[in-house]
């Protein structure tokens, strides 16, 4: 059981950088605080995780043929990738980081034509259009929900209405990542047959949950105000166009980035507000993240199993 580790060291990684996803906004917008966020954060990722967490699980188990061997350097390779993000304080994709793991694995074993293309296509095209969606969501939101906001008087009256909104759609983010994200960590020994989907499930989500509660506010003064700054309507239009968006590809059991959802839900209030408003210089240090995390994680699964393998 101790391969596990590294799976649980890919939840605690996970949880320490999208956590700014879920409540991010809330909290630099000066609705939630930060100790209340992370809180509720841990919370709700096990409760979506043990309901639903299973859904996306073939995705990243049955992608490619893994050992028990190969389960632990794709999830370790993932997991170094996405410290070194979160190091850097930028919002960054677990399911491209253990995917492209999974793919240098198995470009090593079998070589490019033993790749799933279908199924990497399918993966590809959600990632794809996920921050795409989520841009199309929150400005939908924006719009529509801001006609009844401009109706509510009385400056009290509207702070308590939307801290209660932050709360309500940041536990639905909540939920809504443990049940796509929670196959990230552990589904790589669900495939390897070591645990059950369920208990990947509670196991990843508990690593999750710790790794909120331990080391995320870094990402999350990235997410609520290097791209562009919010004010309370706008962090609550974020959030749920972002919990929104992942959760309907939970449905469909395709495990997305929740850094890219709320990301693209941030630029879209940007761009309803004016485009001066982004901050496109920390845009494209993002942007460069998610190309570059793929590429990252899948080198060093390469590096890894060539060293292991005692061919360097």
């Amino acid at each position: 059981m101790w391969f596990l580790l590294s799976g649980i060291y890919l939840g605690w990684a996970l949880g320490a950088n999208d956590a700014a996803n879920v409540f991010g906004t809330g909290v630099t917008s000066g609705l939630v605080s930060y100790k209340l966020a992370v809180i509720l954060t841990a919370i709700f990722v096990i409760l979506g995780a043990v309901m639903e967490g299973t859904k996306p699980m073939d995705t990243v188990g049955y992608f490619t043929s893994l050992t028990l061997f190969t389960a632990l350097l794709v999830t370790l390779s993932a997991a170094i990738t996405v410290t070194l993000m979160t190091r850097l304080k930028l919002p960054v994709s677990t399911s491209q980081a253990i995917l492209g793991a999974i793919v240098g694995i198995a470009i090593v074993g079998e070589g490019w034509r033993g790749l799933p293309m279908d199924k990497l296509t399918k993966v590809v095209l959600c990632w794809i259009f996920t921050p795409l969606g989520a841009a199309v969501i929150s400005f939908l939101l924006f719009m529509g929900l801001g006609y009844l906001v401009n109706r509510i008087r009385g400056l009290a009256v509207f702070t308590h209405l939307m801290r209660i909104g932050i709360l309500v759609t940041g536990c639905f983010s909540a939920y809504a990542l443990g049940s796509n994200n929670v196959a990230n960590t552990t589904g790589a020994f669900v495939g390897a047959g070591l645990i059950t989907p369920i208990e990947g499930a509670l196991i990843g989500s508990i690593s999750i949950g710790v790794g909120a509660l331990t080391y995320s506010r870094g990402v999350m003064i990235s997410v609520g105000r290097r791209i562009s700054l919010l004010d309370p309507f706008s962090a609550l239009v974020v959030v749920l166009a972002g919990a929104i968006t992942v959760y309907l590809y939970t449905q469909i059991g395709v495990p997305v980035s929740t850094s890219q959802a709320v990301v693209g839900a941030v630029a879209a209030i940007g761009l309803a507000k004016g485009i001066r408003t982004i901050n496109k210089k920390m845009l494209f240090f993002i942007l460069l993240g998610w190309i570059s995390t793929p590429i990252l994680a899948a080198s060093l699964s390469i590096l890894m199993l060539l060293l292991f393998s005692g061919i360097i």
